[in-house]
């Protein structure tokens, strides 16, 4: 069937030619005029045969990948903005003191322990910090 043969053709059309791509896609077209005959057997047209044979076959990208397509492209390093990072921390942080300073002076104002949870706060903006200093250089 001519369409077959032209979408598989169209899929690997981005890998070299080599004799796995020639076994690979004639295994492909085998397989998908089997459904079809399978598909007409069972009472569908042959356009419907064809097009659920097409769907059903799905991505063939891992094959396309193992036979060296072309299309793969080297995954770029993602760019961190460790600025952005650390000023967030430092005001993130300094409106999680605020909370835990209100907290405090409102429901217990004869006791202070506000203290006790910023020391533990502070660790992230100091960790943002030296982060930023160290991929500054």
């Amino acid at each position: 069937m001519k369409r077959i043969n032209d979408y598989v053709a169209g899929m690997f059309a981005d890998i070299p030619d080599s004799p796995e791509k020639d076994s690979i896609v004639q295994e492909l077209v085998m397989n998908l005029e089997e459904k079809v005959a399978d598909l007409m057997e069972q009472g569908k047209s042959e356009e419907d045969a064809v097009n659920k044979a097409l769907v059903d076959l799905g991505d063939v990208s891992e094959i396309k990948n193992s036979m060296g397509s072309s299309d793969r492209r080297p995954r770029q390093k993602k760019t961190v903005n460790y600025t952005n990072r650390m000023w967030f921390s430092i005001w993130a942080s300094a409106l999680i003191i605020g909370l835990f300073l209100f907290m405090n002076f409102y429901y217990s104002p004869h006791r202070i322990w506000f203290v006790y949870p910023t020391f533990a706060v502070l660790w992230w903006p100091l960790t943002s910090v030296f982060s930023w200093l160290n991929h500054k250089n």
